[in-house]
């Protein structure tokens, strides 16, 4: 009698790695988007480039970015002690909606997704309830009539935009969005004033971030160490460390606490008596610095004058919170230490081909 050969048809072929698998993984779309977007992390850990796990498996560079955030937010949600009821809603579908929570806290974004959940709230609500509650957050006093978390605090922004509304079908449409999220008798009270009072209260515009983006080859920086001032030894010289730029910005570090990064000569850079750059992502940046939402995460340099802590209301400052570097503006001084003014937020250059820079000659056709 002939012994039944073993099934190996679920070994893996000899030669396969961790990276095929994954790969595999993404271009049959197996599991759920909470598994892709961790693959798709994974993946540019290991060294892949967003164009590549493109190319490999046809998730977007934008697409995979949305689904890698989503999923951390998915998973400080699900850390944060959301119910089963509202993970499960999130399992299926709503990427795009949990993205949209990126800028909150992890206590504000379970508050968020239940809220989410329990309005049927698709994912353009979900970028206004962030909004809305991350403008909440920065209140230095919130207002004792709509001080029901999380609803009073969309409804107040509703409110808000409303009182400022001079069109009465836009005003209207505002009002029963504020009366809809409205969850104490004193919010609901305060909207409803807005159905007999037809006062507009202007408010003023957030000033516009101080945006420069590098644009040029030339503006590109290269930085050099230093060794010193001659006559020096061949001690001295060797004693300089290899200079390893790193990142778009082309920072260099080396053993210590020192770190630089060259910027062209502007004028705004001359200026600035006590400059100090602060390395950010612009999902970071305060909502109101942003005409419409970014499609990608970007990182970007900011420069906070330090000598200039005068606080005024055209320009953005950077405050201590609790120990925390936080920027922000405000149509009044603020109740935190002003630490310094941003007097610049620079943004890299677009480099469609990098080896092109490279090159010492080009021909015409």
């Amino acid at each position: 009698m002939t012994a039944t050969p073993p099934d190996n048809s679920d070994l893996q072929p000899a030669g396969e790695t961790l990276e095929q698998d994954l790969v595999r993984s993404l271009r049959r779309k197996e599991g759920n988007w909470i598994g892709w977007g961790q693959t798709c992390q994974q993946l540019q850990k290991l060294g892949y480039s967003p164009q590549r796990v493109f190319e490999e498996t046809g998730f977007e560079p934008i697409q995979q970015n949305q689904l890698i955030v989503a999923a951390q937010v998915y998973g400080s949600v699900e850390s944060g002690g959301a119910s089963p009821e509202v993970l499960a809603r999130f399992e299926r579908t709503g990427s795009d909606s949990l993205y949209a929570l990126r800028i909150l806290t992890q206590s504000e974004r379970v508050e968020a997704a239940n809220l989410l959940v329990a309005k049927g709230l698709d994912s353009e609500g979900a970028h206004e309830v962030a909004k809305a509650l991350k403008e909440y957050s920065r209140l230095s006093k919130k207002p004792e009539e709509f001080a029901s978390y999380p609803d009073d605090a969309v409804a107040y922004a509703y409110w808000k935009l409303a009182r400022q509304q001079s069109d009465l079908q836009a005003r209207s449409r505002l009002i029963a969005l504020g009366l809809r999220f409205a969850q104490s008798a004193s919010a609901r009270q305060q909207i409803e004033k807005l159905l007999t009072d037809f006062t507009v209260t202007r408010s003023r515009p957030a000033p516009r971030m101080p945006f420069y983006r590098m644009e040029s080859v030339d503006e590109q920086p290269v930085v050099i160490p230093v060794a010193g001032k001659m006559p020096l030894s061949t001690a001295d010289l060797k004693a300089v460390p290899m200079v390893s730029a790193e990142g778009l910005f082309q920072i260099v570090k080396f053993s210590g606490a020192g770190a630089w990064v060259a910027l062209p000569g502007w004028q705004v850079v001359l200026a600035s008596e006590d400059p100090v750059m602060v390395l950010i992502s612009s999902e970071q940046l305060p909502t109101s610095t942003l005409d419409a939402p970014l499609e990608t995460v970007e990182e970007m340099l900011i420069m906070v004058d330090r000598s200039q802590r005068q606080w005024d209301s055209e320009s953005y400052f950077i405050l201590d919170d609790a120990g925390q570097l936080r920027i922000d503006w405000s149509e009044e001084a603020p109740e935190l230490s002003v630490l310094g003014k941003v007097v610049l937020v620079l943004r890299p250059k677009k480099v469609l081909d990098e080896d092109f820079n490279k090159q010492l000659w080009q021909l015409d056709e």
